[in-house]
């Protein structure tokens, strides 16, 4: 095996297991620690892969039996190399995250306090309109009242004023049937009487004659 891919091999496994421990750790870090840990995690990552270059080229330079061991044993040290780009970039993009959560925080209290007061603004706008809505509420309950009231009486007027017409109507209704039976009693007197005529003219005439007889007889003797 050639002499430089055994250097840069070794030089690689120790860098490869170098990084592994720094990911792990800016794991647990926050703020400018994180990112320069992430930064010196970045530039093991360049380095690890000019090491891989180095070892493709020489692999490639060996004879086929040779080169085919060595590309093998490359492919496995890419893969590694890329499972550690992977997780550099999700521990990157959580610091970011948190970067922009933290700044989103700052922003929103600042928002909030700004809100605050607007909303307290509001809030009291809307408190002195619900006021005055509640004093309007109560003045038209007042004369909602007043009108029942108002109304009730009217009703209990009507009411009598019902009653007196319908007494009336049932006083007119008897005096009708008074006024009918005093019809029919003077048409009966007036018939009566019509007849008492009759009768005292003929008793009148019938004396008349009686007289004018005796008158009569007594002048002839």
């Amino acid at each position: 095996m050639s002499e430089t891919f055994e250097g840069c091999e070794r030089q690689y496994c120790e860098l490869s297991a170098s990084l592994s421990k720094k990911c792990t750790s800016a794991t647990l870090l926050d703020g400018e620690q994180k990112k320069q840990k992430i930064s010196e995690i970045k530039a093991g990552i360049d380095e690890a892969e000019s090491l891989i270059r180095k070892m493709d080229t020489e692999a490639r330079s060996l004879p086929p039996n040779v080169k085919a061991v060595l590309l093998a044993k490359l492919r496995e040290y890419k893969s590694d190399l890329n499972n550690l780009k992977s997780e550099i970039k999700r521990i990157a993009s959580s610091n970011l995250n948190q970067a922009a959560r933290d700044e989103l925080l700052e922003s929103g209290m600042a928002d909030a306090t700004a809100v605050s007061a607007d909303q307290r603004g509001r809030l009291l706008t809307s408190t002195e309109r619900l006021n005055k809505s509640s004093d309007r509420v109560r003045d038209s309950r007042r004369t909602m009242l007043e009108t029942e009231e108002l109304g009730v009486s009217l009703l209990q007027d009507l009411h009598q004023q019902r009653e007196s017409l319908l007494r009336a109507h049932g006083t007119l209704h008897g005096v009708d049937e008074n006024i009918s039976k005093s019809k029919k009693i003077m048409t009966n007197i007036s018939r009566r009487m019509g007849k008492n005529k009759w009768i005292i003219g003929s008793v009148v005439a019938l004396l008349i004659v009686a007289i004018i007889l005796i008158l009569y007889f007594k002048l002839k003797k």
